[in-house]
């Protein structure tokens, strides 16, 4: 059994030499804003949710994404209702967002 329902790994990555990275696409903020809609929703902690910053998560030409486990369930996202659309459905209700999975 998971410590978590779900475990979030937002790939936060930010590469120096110019090539592209989830960060460029303001995954930082993404995972900010995505950790406090859990909290409003009472959802985070164990046996709920974790949200969870991660490097370089190698599919950066998708990006940005966040993957959640343990559903294995890759994600790319433009913005806040992108986002606020997977919380909802994803990790409050069990759906996956078919229009977001890469």
């Amino acid at each position: 059994m998971s410590y978590y329902k779900h475990h979030v790994f937002f790939c936060c990555n930010q590469r120096k030499n110019g090539e592209a990275s989830c960060n460029d696409h303001g995954a930082s903020d993404m995972r900010a804003y995505a950790k406090d809609r859990v909290k409003e929703l009472g959802l985070s902690g164990p046996d709920n949710v974790r949200i969870n910053q991660a490097g370089c998560l190698d599919r950066c030409e998708l990006g940005p994404v966040m993957v959640v486990y343990p559903n294995e369930t890759w994600y790319t996202y433009v913005d806040k209702s992108d986002v606020d659309e997977i919380v909802e459905e994803h990790l409050k209700n069990g759906r996956v967002v078919e229009r977001l999975k890469i």
